[in-house]
This record gives structure tokens, C-alpha cells and sequence, in this order.
């Protein structure tokens, strides 16, 4: 895998807004609503002519030896492949000096996108211990934010250093948090284990380090598709934050021109392009 750097040249079918807000999983949706919220979509983005540089990452293919491979098997399928990690490093707003180090790294299979999150920070915060009702972006939390379709909308997995966490899905008035039983099908492998600790508080000369593995099935793309074809294209950007830490952060993978910490701008993701 190798970061470039590009000017975008389709930007006209890419890129809306939104603020971080609850989510609802609304079960009655009808087409027809689906089609005015695609076009809603499809319009916002056309509004938004960015002229900027925007990160790539050739997306590399990895074999499994099965259909849920364990966490072993993704990191050394990965290391096998000479997968390579990239920085999370870009302070996008003043007044947020801490500065973890924070690193990631993509794959994909045939029916799986693979993640891993290397982290190492001062202090960690894992209060959730459970998918529902969880605020993942208060503790210890990377998040991987994504536009698989163009003129479709995009969706966030937010996830704090155990692995809980939420999946949602938004675009136009479409405001969709997936059920446990969805996540469920997202598997997490974090060094950290699964139970929540609170807080643990340490200092800058002893970095605490920890590590987290997620496998996304493409099936769970639900609302709009994930197409892995060799050669296709899709936006996407990746976090560390940590909303209410010791010491408060936002950090991202492609820069984010906006005055005030905001996660939700698909007009300033960056490209994974499948190898």
C-alpha cells in the first residue's frame, strides 16, 4: 500500500456535510423516500467544487484461508501481502496540542474490508462496554468514516479501544443507526480485550499502546452498496478523538478545512482506490 498525493478530478459527485447527532434506525423507510434522499444527496454534492489535494491508498488484496479469518490470520495475511500502514497525524483545529501517535492500515478479500488501528497515547478511556447505547467518540476512539457509491450517502464506524461501538448510515434527511444486530456482524479484535476499565491515566514518557483489528463484511453496506472491483474508487477518511479525555483530540488521515472539529464532510474525504 502507498499514499500519493492527487488533484480530484470528479469532485462534483462527491461531498455533503453534517453534524454529529443521535441516530435512529428508522425500519419504514419506502423507496420512494430513498430516491428523493439520493437525489437531495446527489445535489448537495454537486453544490461542492473543492479545488484541493486529497490523499490515495491503493487498496491491496489479501487471501484468507476462510470467510471470518481470525485476527492472526488478518495481520499476517496483511504483513504477508506488505501491507503499510499511514498516519492519522493531521491537526485540523488550534487549541488541541496533545498528540498521540496513531496509525492504520486497509485490505480487503472477497467479502471482507479489513482495518487495523495502531494507537499510542498517554491515557485511555474505555467507559462503554456494549454496542447499544454507546458513545464510542467520549473514550478512546478511531473511526473510519465512508462514501462507497457516488450520489449515495455515508457511513461511520466509530469504534473506542475495545471495539464497541456504532455503525450508521446518513444522507439527506436519511439518519439510519444500525442495531446491535447489524454491528454484530462486524467483528473487533482489540489487544485491550472487550471489558471496560474507565480510565487509565499515565504520562508522556510512558506511552500506552494498543491495537485493533475490524473485519467488515461488504453485506452490512446495506443502504449504499460496497463495490470491491479492481481499479474502483471510493472516498473515505479515517479519526482518533477522544471527546471527552483527559486531554481532548481530533485528528484525521486527509486534511478537514473547516473552522470547528467536524467529522461528518465527505467534501474532505481522500481516495482508496481497490489494487
Amino acid at each position: 500500500m502507498y499514499i500519493i498525493s492527487i488533484t480530484v478530478i470528479l469532485l462534483n459527485i462527491w461531498s455533503f456535510a453534517y453534524n454529529r447527532e443521535d441516530l435512529s434506525l428508522d425500519n419504514e423507510q419506502r423507496p420512494q423516500n430513498e430516491r428523493l434522499n439520493s437525489v437531495k444527496c446527489q445535489k448537495q454534492q454537486n453544490e461542492i467544487m473543492e479545488k484541493n489535494n486529497y490523499k490515495t491508498i491503493m487498496i491491496k488484496r489479501v487471501l484468507m484461508n476462510s470467510d471470518t479469518p481470525s485476527a492472526k490470520e488478518i495481520d499476517s495475511s496483511m504483513n504477508n501481502a506488505g501491507v503499510t500502514y499511514n498516519n492519522i497525524d493531521v491537526a485540523n483545529w488550534p487549541g488541541f496540542n496533545y498528540n498521540p501517535i496513531v496509525k492504520f492500515r486497509i485490505a480487503y478479500s472477497k467479502s471482507e474490508l479489513y482495518i487495523q488501528y495502531t494507537v499510542k497515547e498517554r491515557d485511555l478511556k474505555a467507559v462503554f462496554g456494549k454496542d447499544s447505547e454507546s458513545q464510542p467518540y467520549k473514550d478512546s476512539c478511531c473511526e473510519f468514516f465512508v462514501v462507497p457509491e457516488p450520489g449515495k450517502g455515508y457511513y461511520n464506524l466509530e469504534l473506542n479501544c475495545i471495539g464497541k461501538g456504532t455503525f450508521a448510515y446518513r444522507c439527506g434527511d436519511e439518519k439510519v443507526r444500525f442495531t446491535d444486530e447489524v454491528l454484530s456482524k462486524i467483528r473487533r479484535y482489540s489487544s485491550l480485550g472487550s471489558e471496560p476499565f474507565g480510565i487509565v491515566k499515565g504520562d508522556e514518557k510512558d506511552l500506552k499502546e494498543w491495537n485493533l483489528i475490524v473485519a467488515i463484511p461488504y453485506n452490512v453496506f446495506c443502504k449504499a452498496q460496497m463495490n470491491p472491483v479492481s481499479g474502483t474508487t471510493i472516498k473515505a477518511n479515517f479519526y482518533k478523538c477522544g471527546d471527552e479525555m483527559p486531554q481532548k483530540h481530533y485528528f484525521s488521515w486527509n486534511p478537514i478545512l473547516t473552522p470547528k472539529p467536524n467529522f461528518h464532510t465527505p467534501d474532505y474525504f481522500g481516495l482508496l482506490i481497490f489494487e
